[in-house]
């Protein structure tokens, strides 16, 4: 009984999958599995590759399957089915369980698809809501510079530190610039004595030396003298 069942089924298979199913041999055949993937945005819909393989006893027990992609197909955005397909197949085990003794192929392929169909619209609902979290999170940012700090006992204290130590470092950046200027002050340039000047600090030396009694300096009375003849 078992292989006429098996027989049947995959006549019924046949009719339902025209164009998706393979036979690889009597007793094993392929089946390719297009998910209906609302609003995807991705240009092709993913493809599964399921094999099936019947042991004698089935449907007594259950089918050998194997899942896998497409030959070089493109990667689906959130379904890896080189990832995914341990998940994809342990979620079949209670379906079979629930079916043993009966045709469970056409049940199995619909699980399976529903199952690859969610995980892609789970995933995809969670990168939208990570990809609004960064979009919240950034306009939280950017509303911080309309709004400022607020204040509070803590941002009050920091921000007094700061504003002390900013008036104290300008205190002793103008002492210092102060300071500079006095010593650069202090050291200028020899000024240069025009010719009058020169006599006339030529007569304050000859009374000086006049009063002090220095023999070598030259009597006013001969620096007089220079001065008429000088003019």
């Amino acid at each position: 009984m078992g292989r006429e069942e098996q027989v049947e089924e995959r006549e019924v298979l046949d009719s339902i999958f025209p164009d998706e199913i393979t036979d690889i041999s009597e007793t094993e055949y392929r089946l390719s599995i297009t998910l209906d993937i609302p609003d995807d945005e991705e240009e092709e819909s993913p493809v599964l590759l399921l094999t099936v393989r019947y042991p004698p006893e089935y449907p007594d027990k259950a089918p050998v399957l194997e899942l896998a992609a497409p030959p070089n197909a493109v990667p689906h955005q959130y379904l890896n089915i080189a990832e995914d397909k341990a998940q994809l197949l342990e979620g079949l085990q209670e379906t079979i369980e629930e079916n043993l003794g009966m045709a469970m192929v056409f049940t199995l392929v619909s699980t399976l698809k529903e199952a690859a169909e969610q995980i892609v619209i789970d995933r995809r609902a969670e990168a939208a809501r990570e990809h609004e979290e960064v979009v919240l999170a950034a306009e939280r940012e950017e509303n911080k510079k309309f709004h400022g700090t607020i204040v509070n006992r803590e941002t009050f204290l920091k921000w007094r530190d700061s504003f002390v130590k900013e008036v104290e470092d300008a205190r002793v950046k103008e002492e210092e610039e102060r300071l500079a200027e006095m010593k650069k002050a202090r050291i200028k340039e020899p000024i240069k004595l025009t010719g009058r000047q020169l006599w006339e600090r030529g007569i304050a030396q000859g009374f000086a030396a006049e009063e002090e009694g220095d023999e070598d300096s030259v009597p006013i009375e001969e620096v007089r003298k220079l001065r008429v003849e000088d003019s």
